[in-house]
């Protein structure tokens, strides 16, 4: 069978080329019901020998699905964010979603009506709201609203009742990187954090503090300074910490970019690491085994919570096609893991 180049193939080209009907070739591309394997075959040589392209947004009207998940993200200039969009696009496009990307350049500030409504506009099955929680800007969340849009899953947020979240314990990975310095030996133990209008940035915190007032340690308001998450305000905070606490022989770092800092300003005070003081970072990104020396550092699983999230989404998105009960767990956490390197144990442990 010919067609002419201007004439777009339809899914009625694709029957007639195969002799088959076009609810044949319609079950055979969505699986609503069973086709004999060898005309299935037939199908699909004829959708090749025609350039057959399916028009996914038909399909979409009429079994009430898009296959699009919107993502709402910010901070993606961090590891962290970017790291967690790698698996949130790996996954989805396994499970045969399209992504449709929203950034807001401002969290704080942004007008979460509009970007609801139009993605809401654009008929997505569900919303990643990847979005860091800062400030207030999670104000607006509430059942009452949540039920009249699209399922949502939030990420990086505190527990809320109803709402569906996907977290890494952020809480727990500063009392692993706490804890390994207690048990180094190490006597006075500062923190650099991130900006505490952040919810992982206070959850670090927390973590520091409760794990050396659990050990009968100091953890004072001097023992802390507060950075920006880039490396410049490592390397003046922990300045800032020797000048006022000159004892101070190890320093938890909220994340791995400014404990790049950190290194710099221990060179530059003259400091050994490990020897005269130990550091911890935090997100374990690829390139800290090459720091000097190597960083030991909290691996917070990020690629897998970018996964986790599409995979509590289509959860939810299906049992609603189905109009089945949601029993998916509104908050899920994963756990992190302390990888131990030469900045606090000087020669690398082995196997790592």
């Amino acid at each position: 069978m010919a067609v002419h180049p201007s004439h777009r193939v339809t899914i009625i080209d694709v029957a007639r080329h195969a002799n088959v009907s076009a609810g044949t070739v319609s079950n055979a591309l969505t699986g609503k019901r069973p086709v004999a394997e060898e005309t299935r075959a037939r199908i699909m040589q004829a959708i090749r020998d025609l350039g057959y392209q399916p028009n996914l947004l038909a399909r979409g009207l009429v079994n009430q699905r898009s296959q699009t998940v919107g993502v709402v993200a910010s901070g993606l200039d961090y590891y962290g964010p970017s790291r967690t969009l790698i698996g949130i696009d790996q996954e989805a496009n396994a499970l045969g979603y399209a992504l449709l990307l929203d950034l807001l350049h401002s969290p704080m500030e942004a007008n979460v009506d509009t970007v609801l409504n139009v993605l809401s506009a654009r008929r997505v099955d569900g919303i990643i709201w990847a979005v860091h929680e800062i400030g207030n800007n999670r104000a607006w969340v509430a059942s009452e609203r949540l039920n009249r849009l699209p399922p949502i899953v939030f990420l990086t947020m505190h527990p809320q009742p109803g709402v569906a979240v996907v977290n890494t314990d952020n809480y727990l990975g500063a009392k692993m990187a706490t804890q390994h310095l207690l048990e180094l030996g190490r006597c006075s133990i500062g923190l650099i954090s991130g900006p505490l209008v952040w919810w992982e940035a206070r959850e670090r915190q927390r973590g520091w503090r409760d794990c050396l007032l659990a050990a009968g340690r100091e953890a004072s308001d001097n023992l802390t300074v507060l950075g920006d998450w880039r490396a410049a305000s490592g390397e003046a905070g922990l300045m800032a910490l020797i000048e006022a606490r000159p004892e101070i022989d190890a320093v938890f770092v909220a994340n791995d970019e400014m404990a790049l800092g950190v290194l710099r300003a221990a060179h530059r005070l003259g400091k050994r690491v490990p020897e005269d003081l130990a550091v911890v970072g935090y997100d374990n990104m690829p390139d800290v085994p090459y720091f000097w020396p190597a960083l030991t550092s909290v691996r917070p699983r990020l690629l897998e919570v970018g996964k986790l999230a599409i995979q509590t989404l289509h959860s939810i998105v299906e049992a609603r096609r189905q109009n089945q009960e949601i029993s998916t767990p509104e908050v899920q956490t994963l756990g992190p893991e302390l990888i131990v390197r030469e900045s606090t144990v000087g020669d690398p442990p082995t196997g790592k």
